[in-house]
């Protein structure tokens, strides 16, 4: 990580009044925040009294050419000026040169979290909804955005996802938004999509359950089992898969959609075994062991 791959990706960042940059400029100040931030440090604060140290200061002014930090009460007021919605797509400009050139085997998971501690403050009508699109492989966030309630979730992912670039990659996503729309825009994108299908489409649940059920035509899935233990608890998921999706009704409204496949996990915990099963469509074909991973 140098200059070049970090703050001349901030350049582009509008602010809501002219700022010349005459000490340190926006794209600095959005720098030392996004570097303090990947060093685990929580908040504005502790991130300016990081910067200051001498250690750090020096490393800023050799590695990014930010030769001077500005006082915590400028930093604040440079970070106020940043048109949040320019920032976040810059930050997803950054962050998408860590996916590699070969994308078919990077996936990323769509998920979305509500912010419990925004749960009772006052001022805010309801918790805060956060949809964040991950990097599995890396570990690293790839775009996010910021929801009112978690109803809102669906519409949110689905223009999150307008702003991605998914092209080569797997796209994983919960029950929620297993959407035909959904399925759709990362088609459009030139990727690939792994839907779990539980609950939020009944019948298209129902169908792949039924199949799924039926003891031969199982016997003709691709079939992969792995078992976990932890401490007192056994954990087996088994996986099946296949390509076989002709008979699928409404198939077509789902676009490109090349597999189905299940997860049954059982749980067993002194003594007692419990069992609960997942369904999935996708449109890339996926062996059982690739739908264990992914999934």
């Amino acid at each position: 990580m140098d200059r070049k791959t970090l703050t001349d990706f901030f350049e582009e960042v509008e602010t809501t009044e002219e700022y010349n940059g005459y000490f340190c400029s926006i794209a600095e100040a959005i720098s030392i925040v996004v570097l303090g931030s990947l060093c685990g440090l929580k908040n504005v604060s502790q991130i300016h009294q990081w910067a200051e140290s001498e250690r750090v200061s020096g490393f800023l002014k050799e590695k990014f050419g930010i030769s001077h930090i500005p006082c915590y009460y400028w930093l604040l007021v440079l970070l106020k000026m940043v048109k949040t919605d320019t920032l976040n797509q810059c930050l997803m400009r950054w962050a998408a040169q860590f996916l590699p050139e070969d994308r078919s085997q990077t996936t990323i998971s769509l998920d979305g979290k509500t912010i419990r501690s925004t749960t009772g403050m006052k001022h805010i009508g309801s918790p805060l909804h956060i949809i964040s699109a991950q990097i599995c492989e890396l570990g690293i966030t790839l775009a996010s955005e910021t929801v009112s309630t978690k109803s809102n979730e669906i519409p949110a992912v689905q223009e999150l996802l307008k702003k991605m670039d998914v092209e080569g990659c797997l796209v994983v996503a919960d029950a929620l938004n297993c959407q035909q729309k959904t399925a759709g825009i990362i088609v459009k994108g030139k990727g690939d999509y792994l839907l779990d299908a539980k609950g939020n489409q009944p019948n298209l649940e129902r169908e792949i359950s039924e199949y799924v059920q039926d003891d031969t035509l199982r016997k003709g899935m691709d079939c992969e089992r792995r078992t976990e233990k932890n401490r007192d608890r056994v954990e087996t998921r088994t996986a099946y898969s296949t390509g076989d999706t002709a008979w699928l009704y409404g198939k077509e409204k789902w676009e490109n959609l090349n597999c189905i496949g299940a997860i049954k996990t059982e749980f067993e915990k002194d003594g007692r075994k419990t069992e609960e099963w997942h369904y999935y469509i996708s449109s890339r074909k996926l062996s059982a062991a690739e739908l264990l991973h992914h999934a």
